[in-house]
């Protein structure tokens, strides 16, 4: 009889082990969620500068020369 209340008493410390370490696994999972998310947000703001700053680092398109566009209608050449 001793010896069933001895094996009830490991199975119930060791459901208790477990279930601490579910616990502390959740609160940890939970951390790195948190991180996860956190870092991903970064990532974004960091990629928009980067975006950003080369855009205004890059110098601006020419615009475009007047000889460039030499655009004669055919109804000019017929007179």
């Amino acid at each position: 009889m001793v010896s069933y209340w001895v094996v009830v008493g490991l199975v119930f410390a060791v459901a208790a082990v477990g279930v601490e370490r579910a616990r502390r696994l959740s609160r940890r999972l939970e951390r790195l969620k948190e991180s996860y998310w956190d870092l991903r947000y970064e990532l974004g703001q960091l990629q928009a500068r980067v975006t950003r700053l080369e855009a205004e680092r890059s110098d601006p398109a020419p615009p475009p020369s007047p000889a460039a566009s030499n655009f004669v209608p055919l109804s000019s050449l017929k007179r």
